[in-house]
């Protein structure tokens, strides 16, 4: 199942999700360049400095080029490959708005950094002794698709979803898209639990760690009626 857009208007533009969007293709498009134009080694040192290493935060979060405790906000924008940073920003794109809109912009930037770096500490946690960096902004956006569940869980997604060889698009309720896609987190991320690797893979317990610091912030929120949820939404 693929999310491709949602029916939920916003009552003003989401300046601070583009730019998110906008900053970590920068980003990109200097990885791309220091693996085009740079020696071998160059964007695996650059993911060594700025991605955040387990080993590296445990031992001495002050530590290395750039301090372990500041890769936990760094991590959060580079990304290992096209389908990556593409899969993320479509994810950012559809959900981020609504949460922005009902946050606005500060609080919306203080909750996205927020979250990614709750998600990055959730990852360590799992598995403190690694030494392969973590990066992506997978983490910060399952906090705000954890606040998109909360506060619009009826909101129409259209998502294209497979049927063996087959293929349709569907308007499913957001509690549906996201439910989904977190149940599929929690089953990956126990399946690799106790595996050991050197090579990078998907980091299920920052995205489990994430949605799970989107869903109580966004629930607190609610309850201490902080946020108000438009009732065509929510």
């Amino acid at each position: 199942m693929i999310p491709l857009r949602d029916a939920n208007p916003t009552a003003r533009p989401a300046v601070l999700t583009i730019g998110l969007i906008a900053a970590n293709f920068v980003i990109f498009a200097y990885e791309l360049w220091l693996e085009q134009v740079g020696a071998p080694a160059d964007l695996e040192r650059f993911f060594t400095d700025f991605g955040v290493v387990p080993a590296q935060l445990t031992a001495d979060p002050l530590g290395g080029t750039v301090p372990a405790a500041a890769a936990l906000l760094t991590s959060q924008f580079l990304h290992g490959g096209w389908m990556h940073i593409l899969g993320n920003m479509l994810y950012l794109w559809i959900f981020g708005n609504n949460v922005e809109d009902l946050l606005g912009r500060l609080p919306f930037l203080l909750f996205y950094l927020g979250g990614g770096i709750v998600a990055g500490l959730a990852q360590v946690a799992i598995d403190p002794a690694s030494d392969v960096p973590l990066v992506g902004a997978s983490g910060a956006i399952a906090a705000v698709l954890g606040a998109y569940l909360v506060w619009f869980p009826r909101a129409r997604v259209l998502s294209l979803v497979f049927l063996g060889l087959f293929y349709q698009l569907v308007s499913i309720p957001a509690i549906f898209v996201l439910g989904f896609w977190f149940v599929l987190q929690l089953l990956d991320g126990v399946a690799v639990l106790g595996a050991t690797s050197s090579a990078g893979g998907v980091a299920y317990f920052a995205h489990i760690g994430g949605f799970a610091a989107g869903l109580a912030v966004a629930g607190a929120l609610r309850m201490a009626g902080l946020v108000r949820v438009p009732l065509r939404a929510g």
